[in-house]
């Protein structure tokens, strides 16, 4: 299908820009939907912190501690959760160890924290195995067309997560996302993946909108792992129920929020079909709720979109 002057502008700013923002997708309707479902979740979880279990503790079990401690601003208590979340990964995979060093492993291998900025801000992982009303959101068609354009047509999810960046937060680090992180320098020439948030609250400067530096994907660089200022970076400011877009070979991180209140986002991660996906929806999804999903959105999801067992 022919795309209308519209649609070739937002692609050729992703595509020059490395991001582009279209402002006001969402009605007011599904906006307070999104919204309050993501803060029943939220609310749940912190009160009610999800560890499935642990495993035996190894002797380089101090080496991912120390890891951990050194990338990620947690308290002692999400660290001793992520701790027992990895331990009890590890004993599922029949206490196989990773062939290299934590700082080197491929962080879809690696469980992230769900409580981070010392606890002033949250994730919730898995997002669609546990909120309904984010089911349209990977398959809404403004999006997915431009991910297609930039992707190809055979393009699955790679993560679907929700974010609230905490009051009085400094914000993260730049980086660029998995699996760009392991490659070395030039990267490649052409877009892995893609990742977007839709506004659950308006984007300013002040309550932490995310940050880009234009044009930082045409470099094939990686940024410096640092909050640092740079130069021309910009936020990417618009009111709640927008959606921005970015290639995620794009320099970006989370921005400082000086407010007095959170600022939320759902966040949906797109790849090539051919590049392993940050989460296993398929375990993490209930299979009753799968069934009621599209053919499109399951696909994303991988059903039919992973290796049979063969012979």
């Amino acid at each position: 299908m022919q795309k209308n002057s519209s649609e070739l502008r937002k692609l050729h700013d992703l595509l020059e820009n490395g991001f582009v923002v279209i402002e006001n997708v969402l009605c007011s309707e599904e906006l307070e939907c999104l919204t309050n479902e993501v803060n029943r979740i939220m609310a749940g979880e912190r009160s009610d912190p999800i560890v499935a279990g642990d495993g035996p503790e190894r002797a380089d079990d101090e080496e991912i501690a120390t890891f951990l401690r050194s990338n990620y601003s947690i308290c002692d208590d999400e660290l001793q959760r992520m701790l027992s979340r990895i331990r009890h990964t590890r004993a599922q995979n029949l206490d196989t160890s990773w062939p290299v060093e934590i700082g080197q492993v491929n962080k879809t291998f690696i469980h992230l924290p769900t409580l981070f900025d010392q606890g002033m801000s949250q994730r919730i992982w898995n997002l669609l195995g546990k909120a309904t009303s984010a089911a349209g959101l990977p398959e809404q068609p403004i999006v997915l067309d431009l991910v297609r354009s930039v992707l190809g047509a055979d393009r699955v999810l790679s993560d679907c997560s929700a974010t609230s960046i905490g009051p009085h937060t400094d914000g993260g680090a730049w980086h660029v996302d998995v699996p760009l992180g392991q490659l070395s320098e030039r990267l490649p020439d052409f877009p892995l993946t893609t990742q977007n948030a839709w506004m659950l609250d308006d984007f300013s400067e002040e309550n932490g909108a995310t940050r880009v530096v234009p044009g930082s994907h045409l470099s094939r660089r990686k940024p410096r792992w640092s909050g640092a200022e740079l130069e021309g970076e910009i936020a990417l400011t618009a009111p709640a129920g927008s959606v921005a877009i970015w290639l995620s070979n794009t320099w970006h991180r989370s921005g400082a929020n000086r407010t007095d209140s959170p600022r939320r986002a759902i966040l949906c991660y797109y790849c090539r079909s051919w590049i392993k996906p940050f989460n296993d929806f398929r375990r993490g999804t209930p299979a009753k709720l799968a069934a009621g999903f599209s053919p499109t959105l399951r696909y994303l999801l991988g059903w039919s979109a992973t290796a049979p067992v063969r012979g």
